[in-house]
């Protein structure tokens, strides 16, 4: 990807590590063999329309990830307890089948701003599912790590929220969140079609209808850009790198960037990178 002369990031090989990651989701098989006494990084993202378990290796590579598709968490808080923790339980069972090693720690994240209580309840949820939870971090800066960014905008577009962290060489300067996400798309879809938004969800997953969602949803798109550049004290930073599972659009970036007034970028499987960021925090 041509960052241009301006942008310091390099996504290449963030991108790869993406796409052999998207691989090992799709097919169920690890990216290689684990040693019996190896220590593995978990990370644990409860996002709005997903729960999503990731495990790297000591060195932050990638080496295995799944998820199930939930309704226990809104905007970014958990409504839905025992839900949450059921899937993660069947998450963590399956990770350990097929890497034939018990995982026994893991880190979560929350949505910026959403404080000491939402981040008990995402610990409670790990633990819940038999983890000590290590440490709970917010989604953007999550997303920060894996992209390996000093200097930048991460914007972290979720189910329920826009989260933005702005970093200036290697420090966070802010860090702020928005209820505006995925699901509103959803929302407007379905005061669209006058229809519930259960039915409303799978049409904007299905792929044939893409150009006559978005056009329907842009304004929600507009509304995320805005938040980004006129939300916080700190101006937004470049490179801007947007991700997150509810930008799979191919003219998201485009629109995001024309409201923002600067270009914004987007990795492979964005929805991916919060989760393997989350992972990379799992340690003492």
């Amino acid at each position: 990807m041509n960052m241009g002369a301006k942008q310091t990031l390099d996504l290449t090989a963030v991108n790869q590590q993406l796409h052999q990651f998207a691989e090992v989701v799709n097919t169920d098989r690890p990216i290689r063999q684990v040693e019996p006494q190896e220590h593995l990084r978990v990370g644990v993202d409860l996002g709005t329309s997903s729960i999503v378990l990731t495990v790297l290796d000591e060195d932050n590579q990638p080496l295995y990830g799944a998820f199930e598709y939930d309704n226990a968490v809104r905007d970014g808080i958990v409504v839905n307890f025992m839900e949450s923790v059921q899937i993660l339980k069947r998450l963590k069972a399956k990770a350990e089948d097929v890497l034939g090693v018990e995982l026994t720690t893991a880190c979560g994240a929350i949505p910026p701003g959403t404080g000491d209580s939402a981040a008990k309840i995402v610990s409670n949820v790990i633990e819940s599912a038999e983890l000590e939870c290590r440490n709970v971090v917010d989604e953007p800066t999550a997303a920060a790590e894996f992209l390996r960014m000093k200097t930048g905008t991460v914007v972290d577009i979720g189910g329920g929220t826009t989260g933005i962290s702005i970093f200036n060489r290697g420090k966070l300067v802010e860090v702020l969140d928005e209820a505006t996400g995925g699901f509103h798309m959803t929302l407007v879809l379905a005061g669209y079609h006058h229809i519930p938004a259960d039915e409303a969800e799978l049409i904007k997953r299905d792929p044939k209808r893409e150009a006559e969602v978005f056009s329907i949803i842009r304004p929600v798109v507009d509304k995320m850009a805005t938040i980004a550049r006129d939300t916080g004290k700190t101006p937004v930073k470049e490179p801007v790198i947007v991700v997150g599972g509810a930008i799979n659009f191919k003219d998201f970036v485009k629109a995001f960037s024309k409201t923002l007034k600067l270009p914004a970028y987007k990795p492979e499987h964005p929805q991916f990178v919060t989760p393997l960021g989350i992972a990379m925090y799992d340690h003492d």
